[in-house]
């Protein structure tokens, strides 16, 4: 199958540029954590509060690893790295292209995250979760695209290019 899977921390721009890519690749766009909505039949921050991290995270893994698509660009949930599952499946099914963002330019465009559905523990702030999640994006990616420009276009441009898909 040939897909691009986007990995990221949350407000890195894994949906905004993954549209942007997807029409300028010529490829169908789905986002994750609609899928994830879809099937638990609330919001990513009501699940995490009504239901827990745990089952969250457990939910995550399920709807990533039975992503049945092909020339589709895959904008993933910020916490996919940490289901084994569905990381296998998604490097098996595409390229994993990770948008990596600086901590400074993510606290901007994230600004109060209670409402977006991050999954993290108590206490955990954005540098925290940056601080741990960022070798993990490193280490699944296929390749990593500096993606922390506010020009989302340019940012799908540049990811088209580093996979030698630009029209």
């Amino acid at each position: 199958m040939d897909n691009i899977i986007l990995i990221g921390m949350p407000g890195s721009g894994k949906s905004t540029v993954g549209v942007l890519l997807a029409k300028l690749v010529g490829y169908r766009f789905l986002d994750t954590d609609l899928l994830i909505q879809q099937q638990a039949g609330k919001r990513l921050y009501q699940i995490l509060e009504e239901d827990g991290p745990a089952a969250f995270a457990q939910l995550e893994n399920e709807v990533n690893r039975s992503i049945d698509t092909d020339h589709t660009v895959i904008a993933t949930g910020g916490s996919v790295i940490f289901g084994k599952e569905a990381m296998a499946h998604l490097k098996a099914i595409g390229q994993v292209v990770y948008l990596e963002v600086d901590l400074p330019t993510l606290q901007k465009r994230v600004g109060d995250f209670s409402r977006r559905g991050i999954l993290m523990e108590d206490g955990q702030t954005l540098s925290d979760i940056y601080r741990e999640r960022t070798p993990l994006y490193a280490a699944q990616a296929d390749l990593t695209v500096s993606c922390g420009g506010e020009d989302l276009a340019a940012n799908a441009f540049r990811i088209a290019d580093a996979l030698g898909r630009n029209t």
